[in-house]
């Protein structure tokens, strides 16, 4: 470990710490993105932060017309929000949370390479002591086009083939519950066959940051997930 990498991740650069995000504020190529709710954008955010609601188109349809339509709508509004995709992205919830993981996981997909997650989000840059605002305003509109990398991406068509493959791992990242079958928030309960399972939060210390790649490195490797497996985590 490093003083640049103290929790000595392998790409130290997709977390960016609060002090990291404050260095670079006055950076004009920096988009700050809260995918909070909107409530609590409005209550106070980062200053320079763009409100953005990553659940606010879905779709649950792997086919290709349906998946490419859902990417195009997320383009545009990423685009809304003034966000193009030259800049310098990074997204950031209360926490490490779902919200900001996924919008760097969609970026990511899109082939976008300068995209990070706030580690500890909003909760660590207020006890950083770092300034907070309610001021806002529109962005101008950009163009937000794609490079995009669907190796990222698993179809369930590629599920399907990985719970025949001893070499892939499933990793269900759900709660408890929904492991269990008794908090079903899809169209059947249970789980997909062979997949093992650890609930996401169980990747991150009591303030809501990631814990340090020894610590992540030892869980996985407890539960089969090691790295010459290939991975697909839902």
């Amino acid at each position: 470990m490093t003083s640049d990498n103290p929790k000595g991740y392998a790409n130290p650069d997709l977390l960016w710490s609060a002090a990291q995000l404050k260095e670079r504020m006055d950076d004009p190529n920096l988009r700050i993105i809260d995918t909070r709710p909107g409530e609590r954008y409005t209550m106070g955010h980062i200053p320079g932060a763009r409100h953005f609601d990553v659940y606010g188109v879905n779709s649950d349809d792997s086919d290709e017309a349906p998946l490419r339509n859902f990417f195009n709508m997320w383009a545009f509004l990423l685009g809304n929000r003034g966000v193009s995709f030259e800049n310098t992205i990074v997204f950031y919830d209360d926490f490490v949370g779902n919200t900001s993981v996924r919008g760097f996981w969609m970026l990511e997909l899109f082939g976008h390479k300068d995209v990070h997650v706030l580690d500890g989000g909003y909760g660590a840059w207020e006890r950083a002591g770092f300034e907070t605002t309610r001021d806002a305003e529109v962005p101008r509109a950009a163009a937000f086009e794609m490079a995009f990398e669907p190796h990222r991406l698993a179809t369930r068509e590629d599920v399907l083939a990985a719970i025949e493959d001893d070499n892939h791992m499933l990793l269900d990242t759900r709660s408890v519950e929904e492991w269990e079958g008794r908090g079903k928030r899809a169209k059947r309960d249970g789980i997909i066959p062979g997949a093992v399972w650890q609930e996401w939060l169980q990747h991150l210390t009591p303030d809501g940051e990631m814990k340090t790649a020894a610590e992540l490195r030892a869980q996985f490797e407890a539960i089969g997930v090691t790295p010459e497996k290939e991975v697909t985590a839902y």
